[in-house]
């Protein structure tokens, strides 16, 4: 099997690298959380603070278009550490908010050639 085959999302992912914070937190953007990539149905973030399967993790990211940062609401459905003190977390969205992820996306996508 191809590793195309294994995949059994519904929505594509696409590269989203954004400065994030947990949404109660009084640490700044970026600290110890970034988004790294997303779909319709969930995300990939990195952390410094280690989280576990089946948390109820909201994630505010900081978008470079100058609006109010995106919500994000979840379940953590797997956790791997990459280095000590450093874990990458997939994120299971509750609800799909199609307009805010069109915001990141449109953000992230790459230019259309015009013929």
């Amino acid at each position: 099997m191809t590793p195309l085959e294994n995949d059994n999302r519904l929505f594509e992912r696409f590269l989203a690298r954004f400065p994030v914070k947990f949404q109660h937190s009084q640490q700044d953007y970026g600290t110890n959380v970034f988004l790294r990539d997303a779909s319709a149905q969930g995300a990939k973030f990195s952390t410094s603070e280690r989280v576990y399967v089946k948390d109820s993790v909201s994630l505010l990211v900081k978008l470079p278009d100058g609006g109010d940062p995106l919500s994000l609401n979840g379940r953590v459905v797997w956790v791997k550490e990459k280095f000590p003190n450093l874990w990458d977390a997939g994120l299971q969205f509750h609800k799909a908010n199609f307009m805010q992820l069109q915001r990141m996306y449109r953000l992230v996508r790459k230019p259309s050639f015009i013929f």
